[in-house]
């Protein structure tokens, strides 16, 4: 879900399961936990990078301050990094990437500031067009994502890594079938 809040829309009972743990060991087997920075994309992601941050052993946290031109819709600049994030891994996430205009944007802000290398990482690679494009030639070192939704061999891209959350969806079914506790699975966290 895009926010907690949308459980509240269902009549019935919902798991609002979250791919964040799954994303982070990835994160953590490949590159470690010593020179990583979280990043928000946004000031309104900051309490998502802050928990991602916590499962990259407290890793420093860093946003994206951006702003919106009003008289151009749909449209947001990337002006500065808020946070120390020279000569890190940064760790870029959202939880959902469209056509990869914020996020590119933020690579490059990114590495303006001093940034090492730049992973992204998001739940739901949504990737329409020029998504791919923008993603393969915006300077990240990798771009990780699950597959909530199908990604085409015309979404593909070099340096994308694509996670299968069958696991969790095991896991899940397991727990709500033997009336576990799904809320177990994400260690309380949301």
């Amino acid at each position: 879900l895009h926010t907690d809040q949308i459980q509240g829309f269902f009549d019935g009972p919902v798991d609002h399961m979250h791919a964040q743990g799954q994303l982070a060991e990835y994160v953590r087997e490949q590159y470690g936990t010593d020179n990583i920075c979280v990043v928000s994309p946004d000031s309104g992601r900051v309490r998502v990078a802050e928990k991602w941050a916590d499962s990259l052993n407290g890793a420093p946290l860093a946003f994206i301050h951006k702003t919106r031109d009003p008289l151009v819709p749909n449209q947001v600049k990337s002006n500065r990094v808020v946070g120390d994030v020279e000569g890190r891994t940064c760790v870029l996430i959202d939880d959902m990437i469209d056509t990869g205009g914020t996020i590119a944007g933020a690579v490059k802000v990114l590495k303006d500031a001093g940034a090492g290398d730049v992973i992204i990482a998001t739940t739901h690679g949504v990737f329409s067009d020029p998504a791919a494009e923008r993603l393969a030639n915006c300077g990240a070192k990798e771009v990780i994502a699950t597959d909530t939704l199908p990604i085409g061999p015309e979404k593909q891209f070099a340096n994308l890594t694509v996670l299968s959350i069958a696991p969790l969806l095991a896991q899940t079914i397991r727990e709500v079938f033997e009336n576990g506790s799904v809320t177990s699975l994400f260690n309380g966290s949301a």
